[in-house]
């Protein structure tokens, strides 16, 4: 019931505010939430003593500046290119590596690398439709959802069983199945897009969205928890609803970026 209450009340707020908030109200809801993800990354990062709400509220403040700077296209090109490098090269030596990270300015580095680009894209993909995000969001969703239930049913072959052993392959395949199905019945809705793209680019964030979930499930096997906070009853931290999004928006924003350019 706590689960279903706070998803409630959570899509009460996100519905609204999506498609009827003022740009600068978006970002700075969604500032709002990069700075509790933030807070939540310090805490299993194991800052010391009043650092984790530093480095939350640092977060917020830092999200405003980038919204409000004269150059905000170009810093944000310049944190999804970051972002890309992050979840392209390293984060995947990091989990092949089972690397710590350890050390304050480490932590601190990798936590800017996997919010500030999402808390971007969060906006810019809003600011260019709100249809847009909620549909690149909801592939996300759809994706985590299908491999959960294609894991419990079917679920066999451990995925990474050191880092998060409730995943399996067969979770994969039931998700890439979900997407394949979503990627075409928005390729028949949206005119101008064709299958081959949306199926590429389903594919890359199916990719991208297990990283990012990996990534912090081995972030908190490090730390020793199950969740990265308790802000959300039934659902653990923020940090542990947005993990697979931190992955997936900026490389989905890259992409669309890219791909209206040329």
């Amino acid at each position: 019931m706590n689960r279903v209450t706070t998803a409630v009340v959570l899509l009460a707020i996100f519905m609204p505010a999506l498609f009827f908030a003022p740009a600068f109200l978006w970002a700075l809801l969604i500032a709002v939430v990069a700075a509790a993800a933030a807070y939540e990354w310090a805490r299993i990062s194991a800052f010391p003593a009043f650092l984790p709400l530093m480095y939350g509220v640092g977060m917020g403040v830092m999200s405003l500046i980038v919204y409000l700077m004269p150059g905000q296209p170009q810093a944000v090109l310049a944190l999804y290119a970051l972002a890309a490098v992050f979840w392209v090269l390293v984060a995947p030596l990091w989990l092949a590596g089972r690397w710590h990270g350890e050390g304050f300015f480490v932590r601190a580095l990798v936590g800017t690398l996997v919010i500030l680009p999402t808390w971007a894209a969060i906006v810019s993909l809003r600011k260019d439709s709100p249809w847009l995000l909620l549909g690149v969001m909801a592939l996300v969703w759809i994706a985590d959802s299908a491999a959960y239930f294609a894991g419990r049913r079917f679920g066999r072959h451990k995925l990474a069983p050191e880092i998060s052993p409730g995943k399996s392959w067969e979770g994969v395949i039931g998700a890439g199945v979900a997407l394949v199905l979503y990627a075409s019945a928005i390729s028949a809705a949206i005119q101008g897009l064709r299958i081959p793209g949306a199926l590429f680019l389903a594919v890359a964030l199916l990719y991208f969205s297990i990283l990012g979930d990996l990534f912090e499930s081995w972030m908190k096997r490090l730390a020793g928890v199950k969740d990265s906070g308790t802000l959300l009853p039934g659902h653990g931290g923020v940090l542990d609803r947005i993990d697979a999004l931190c992955a997936a928006l900026p490389i989905a924003a890259g992409i669309l970026h890219f791909a209206h350019w040329a």
